[in-house]
Order: C-alpha cells, then sequence, then structure tokens
C-alpha cells in the first residue's frame, strides 16, 4: 500500500517536500517517476530550475525529452549544447525594463557568483572584454568563461535584443581568431553562446547549422512570470505528448 502511495523512496519526497510551489513539486515528482531518476538526478533538476526552465522554453516538448535523458552524464561524446542551459533565469540582476546591454553585463559581473551557478557547474570566469584587432579594427568579446569538462575557451556575447543570423557570424569571426591566437596547447576549440533575449527557432537553426565552430544561442529571462500560467502551459505540453504517443 506505501509502495502505491508513495512509489520514490523516501531519500526524495525528503527533499521534494522543500520546493513549495505545489506545481513545481508535483512536477519533479511525476518526472523522476517517468525518467527514473536516481536521488542525485533529482536534486540537481531542482536545483537547476527545471520546472520553470521548462515552462518558459519554447520547445517544452524537447525540454521534457532532455530531461528523460539526463541519466545519461555529459561527457566527451556528449553534444556540447548539453552543457549549456536554455533558457537562463537572471532573475537575481534586478534590471528594469529600460537597460542596456553595458548594463546587463555590468550587472552579470556585480552577481558573478550567483551567474556561476546559474551556468552550470565546471565554468570558471576568464575575462570581460576581451580585445582583439583585425585590421584596423579593434572587437570586443563581451565575456569569456573556461569550461572544465570541454577543456575549452566559452566566448560569451550578449544581446538585449532578438537574435539576428548576423550575430552568428560576429561570433564565428570571434572563435575564428580565438582558436589562432587565445587557445593553448591541449584545449579544445572554443565554443561560442549567444544570450539573446528572445530567439526565433527557425533563425537560430538556420544561422547556426553547419557551422564549423560550435556556436549556440540560448534565451534569458529577467523574471518569472505567473505560476499558474507555467503550469498551464506545462500540462497542455503534456496533454500534446500523451496523444502523440497515442497515436
Amino acid at each position: 500500500m506505501w509502495a502505491l502511495l508513495f512509489p520514490l523512496p523516501w531519500t526524495a519526497y525528503v527533499r521534494l517536500m522543500a520546493v513549495k510551489n505545489d506545481f513545481a513539486r508535483r512536477f519533479y515528482e511525476t518526472e523522476a517517476l517517468r525518467n527514473g531518476w536516481t536521488i542525485a538526478q533529482l536534486k540537481r533538476q531542482i536545483a537547476s530550475q527545471f520546472y520553470e526552465r521548462t515552462a518558459l522554453s519554447k520547445d517544452k516538448a524537447a525540454m521534457l525529452q532532455r530531461g528523460k535523458s539526463e541519466v545519461v552524464e555529459v561527457g566527451s561524446e556528449a553534444p556540447v549544447s548539453a552543457s549549456f542551459r536554455d533558457p537562463f533565469i537572471l532573475e537575481f540582476l534586478d534590471l528594469k525594463d529600460e537597460y542596456s546591454e553595458t548594463d546587463l553585463e555590468e550587472a552579470l559581473l556585480t552577481h558573478l557568483a550567483e551567474f556561476l551557478l546559474e551556468l552550470g557547474d565546471d565554468f570558471a570566469f576568464v575575462a570581460r572584454q576581451r580585445r582583439l584587432r583585425l585590421d584596423d579594427t579593434w572587437f570586443r568579446v563581451d565575456l569569456v568563461f573556461y569550461h572544465r569538462q570541454l577543456r575549452c575557451l566559452v566566448l560569451i556575447d550578449l544581446k538585449r535584443g532578438r537574435f539576428s543570423y548576423q550575430d552568428a557570424g560576429q561570433m564565428h569571426l570571434y572563435l575564428n581568431y580565438a582558436r589562432a591566437n587565445w587557445v593553448k596547447q591541449g584545449e579544445n576549440p572554443p565554443v561560442g553562446l549567444i544570450l539573446c533575449a528572445e530567439k526565433g527557432a527557425d533563425e537560430a537553426h538556420y544561422a547556426l547549422d553547419g557551422l564549423p565552430n560550435e556556436v549556440l544561442a540560448a534565451e534569458y529571462r529577467l523574471a518569472l512570470p505567473d505560476e499558474d500560467l507555467l503550469a498551464r502551459e506545462l500540462a497542455r505540453t503534456r496533454r500534446v505528448l500523451e496523444e502523440r504517443a497515442d497515436t
């Protein structure tokens, strides 16, 4: 009887009781059962705000599928994209509606410890406004990090507005330069991350797919919407997935 009422290990329920949002708590319990998460995986998903991130994502089905594959640890054979979140939740920046890309960068550096937690494990800060000169023109990379597991530099370009295919071209240029001039012996080729307020799925796909350099685009959110809205969005996505499975 108890196994029917509490199918997860007791340790899992101890961790779930710390989740204050009822919708989120039920979501984590359901996904843990559906995907066979270990206690460590459940804790990691809660700590990374997987519920909020999935509800905010434009491709919720892909996020739920990604949660299913979390049993596979990120390693050398895993895609680079598995090491990066999308969207990023940056509520801790406390930015208002009117802000510039410089304001965004300053806020991220002021809250660097929180930003590193949001980036995920294995990121280390390297530089801001890293300068590079091409012919007679100076360029600047907003932020540079190093990823220990991927063993590569991560160049981040901050965009206050919508992602554009031109952003991909600019990042491709930065990565070519970084690979030739900044990468040290034994390191892998650098990775580019374009952090933007909005991206179109099709434009991002066709702008980034097939590039010789690894360039990713991810959205950021400065605030979470209403909890009821998050719950409705996830419930609708689950219904669609269940309908697909039945056909």
